[in-house]
């Protein structure tokens, strides 16, 4: 059956595509307000023109199926509300599940390790938000309103913390932004005053972003992407390799780093795989980026990506998500 799980709207004026959408993974994806252009990029095989189609048909009714390319499906159903604006609600098959175990009641922090290759120390960490239950579990947290502002006041907290009993004054921290949180005016002054407020160097706060993520309003996001390294934020494109990574995205982003999705990472035994990887660290080495390579799950690998030009390393092998005080115990063995 289909439950409603957000709105939709059509403005033909401005030739924008706005999405609501509640469930965090299918809200992280699309919502926002959208070209059909750049909407196109993120559906699994409709064009621009079909989707024009699917909004503008002869007698105003809407009924339109949408599949992202990770196989996720939503229904667009309305129709024509005046001759500028069509509107509606967007449905998804309802599949059964069990309730949830357990009441979410506080959010925590954790944070991974990032280690250096050539060092073989840790170098960064990435902030991850967990909440943590009654029963003392923790479940990942989907994308609420606010989450990274919240992530980015422990994040600065936490390094400036790890660099004190580290003595390392070059560790840096990645939190994940979505396009929702690029749409706020405020994170350009929330960077800046966290930096000065724990007296952080530039680049010591890094925003990792999606290319999913970033394909809202591509002319909105490079402007407040731009606003926010004038600040000293650093720039990480993330899961690069997932879905169609876009070169000339990547031409046009402000980035410092490249994060090579893990499923390219683990398939590195294959030898056209092993060829891609190379040839990716080469092409952010010489567009002044880093290289990470993301879910390391065999330490012995480390002098492999290395060879193939790798800067970092991230994942199991190397440091599971960790408490502030199980990361303090971490630097000091």
């Amino acid at each position: 059956m289909s439950a409603p799980i957000g709105e939709w709207q059509w403005n033909r004026t401005t030739q924008r595509l706005r999405l609501s959408l509640e469930p965090p993974v299918l809200g992280r994806q699309l919502s926002g307000e959208w070209t059909l252009e750049d909407l196109s990029y993120v559906l699994d095989g409709l064009s621009r023109q079909r989707l024009r189609s699917g909004l503008e048909t002869p007698n105003g009714d809407v009924a339109l199926e949408l599949v992202t390319a990770e196989g996720l499906e939503v229904h667009l159903a309305g129709g024509r509300v005046d001759e500028e604006m069509s509107r509606g609600v967007i449905l998804s098959v309802e599949e059964e599940g069990d309730d949830e175990v357990a009441q979410l009641v506080e959010l925590l922090p954790v944070f991974q390790p990032i280690v250096g290759l050539r060092s073989r120390k840790i170098e960064g960490f990435e902030a991850l938000a967990r909440w943590g239950t009654e029963q003392g579990l923790q479940a990942p947290v989907g994308d609420n309103a606010g989450l990274a502002s919240t992530m980015l006041l422990h994040a600065a907290e936490a390094v400036s913390h790890f660099r004190r009993i580290s003595g390392n004054k070059d560790l840096f921290m990645q939190v994940n932004i979505t396009s929702l949180d690029l749409a706020d005016g405020q994170l350009v002054d929330l960077i800046s005053a966290l930096q000065s407020g724990h007296d952080l160097a530039p680049r010591s706060i890094r925003l990792e972003l999606t290319e999913q993520d970033a394909l809202r309003d591509t002319e909105q996001t490079l402007k407040r992407l731009h606003e926010l390294r004038e600040v000293g934020a650093g720039v990480v494109l993330d899961d690069f390799g997932s879905g169609h990574s876009s070169f000339q995205w990547l031409a046009d982003l402000p980035a410092d780093a490249l994060k090579v999705d893990a499923s390219l990472v683990q398939q590195i035994e294959n030898p056209r795989v092993e060829t891609i990887l190379e040839a990716l660290t080469l092409m952010s080495r010489r567009l002044g980026m880093t290289s990470t390579a993301e879910g390391v799950e065999d330490e012995r690998l480390m002098g492999r990506l290395r060879s193939l030009g790798f800067d970092h390393a991230q994942g199991f092998a190397l440091g599971r998500p960790m408490s502030v005080n199980k990361i303090e115990k971490f630097l000091r063995n």
